[in-house]
């Protein structure tokens, strides 16, 4: 999600991949439908092409519900220390209400060639922007939580189109972003067991679809975790990883930090000082109970900004304001994109199932899935 450093990260070290080789009160509320009036379940196997059109219902609701807004007191001088602070929530949300225009961000994202396939039973939305240069490597982007396909919006120029900004021919991508299940404008899974797993085998078959038989792959957060899947399950079409989250297994899991120099360690110590239970209460959360969250998320607009934006805020480079980083529209379209759609609870269970164990899969990074992944590999 932190677009700046994607924009650092990924046009130096992801071309590294080229020489590895080439919707409230108390009433119903209105959803956004699929753009091409289509069944959702569909079987067929055909490349939709999908605009981006929120019903006019939906964004008046969404208004009404800010402009009803009921929000709780602050302690003073408490800052963000409780969570998020109620003057920037109330600055955002008077924002969102009187100047944020959805319909101008929709003519943005519009602007790439976005589509619609059903893999497994699951319409999956992606973008496909192909370059103009003949040689150019397909690259899969994949977001996380609480990011969207919208976070790479800044990064497709460059990537598909290199020699604009600076760049040469052979640094070109064909582009694939691809909204995860139960996120954006990809279908909400109505089964248990859609997970970083299941995920990575439904973009490994989309590339298979689109034709791509050697690829790159990209992903951060959540993405991190179903790319390295995708690498390590799609071997010899890959082509290069690139991760902006790194995680793997010691050499020896007895003694993790054998051979590890101090100053590495303690590098270490402070990033795990720092993720304490206070800043992983939002994924002890949705791991465990995402239904019960869900609920007051996919009522409340001013719920969700304020439940998103805090982790924009902690996670990006921004010294405590967020707004050095994003602007309030690009925060306010990533958490439109959620509202309208009512993905925030489907999105929250991916945190579920990456806890838990379905159709005998092991949980992923649990003990089992390392043990499964080690057997795998003698």
């Amino acid at each position: 999600m932190k677009l700046g450093i994607l924009l650092r990260s990924m046009l130096g070290v992801l071309l590294g991949i080229i020489a590895i080789t080439p919707g409230y009160a108390q009433r119903p509320r209105p959803v956004a439908p699929s753009a091409d009036g289509a069944s959702s379940a569909s079987a067929s196997t055909a490349m939709v092409p999908f605009t981006i059109h929120v019903p006019d219902a939906v964004l008046a609701d969404l208004r009404e519900r800010l402009r009803r807004a009921r929000l709780p007191e602050e302690l003073d001088g408490s800052g963000w220390t409780y969570g998020t602070n109620l003057a920037y929530l109330k600055d955002l949300v008077a924002h969102w209400r009187r100047e944020f225009d959805w319909r101008a961000q929709e003519r943005r994202l519009n602007q790439f060639e976005q589509f619609k396939t059903t893999i497994d039973g699951i319409a999956i939305h992606f973008i496909h922007r192909r370059s103009k240069e003949p040689h150019a490597l397909p690259l899969i982007l994949v977001h996380g939580w609480p990011g969207s396909f919208a976070e790479f919006a800044k990064v497709i120029g460059p990537l598909t189109d290199p020699v604009r900004y600076g760049g040469r021919p052979e640094d070109a991508f064909h582009v694939v972003i691809p909204s995860l299940p139960g996120y954006g404008f990809s279908d909400k899974p109505r089964e248990p067991g859609y997970g970083r797993d299941r995920t990575a085998e439904l973009f490994v078959k989309l590339m298979a679809r689109l034709g791509y038989r050697r690829y790159g792959a990209q992903g951060g957060d959540l993405g991190a975790g179903i790319s390295t899947k995708m690498a390590l399950d799609d071997a010899s079409h890959i082509a290069g990883l690139h991760l902006n989250l790194c995680s793997g297994e010691p050499p020896d899991p007895s003694n993790p930090s054998a051979g590890v120099p101090a100053e590495e360690l303690a590098k270490m110590q402070d990033r795990r000082a720092f993720w304490t239970d206070d800043e992983q209460g939002y994924s002890h959360i949705q791991g465990s109970k995402p239904q019960t969250i869900g609920y007051a998320l996919n009522d409340s607009p001013v719920g969700l900004a304020a439940w998103i934006v805090e982790k924009f805020r902690t996670w990006c480079d921004c010294d405590g304001d967020p707004e050095k980083t994003f602007t309030k529209d690009e925060l306010l379209t990533n958490i439109t994109i959620y509202w309208v759609t009512q993905t925030t609870t489907s999105a929250a269970r991916f945190y579920y199932e990456n806890r838990h164990a379905f159709q005998g899969r092991p949980a992923a990074l649990s003990p089992a899935w390392w043990s499964n992944k080690r057997s795998k590999r003698a």
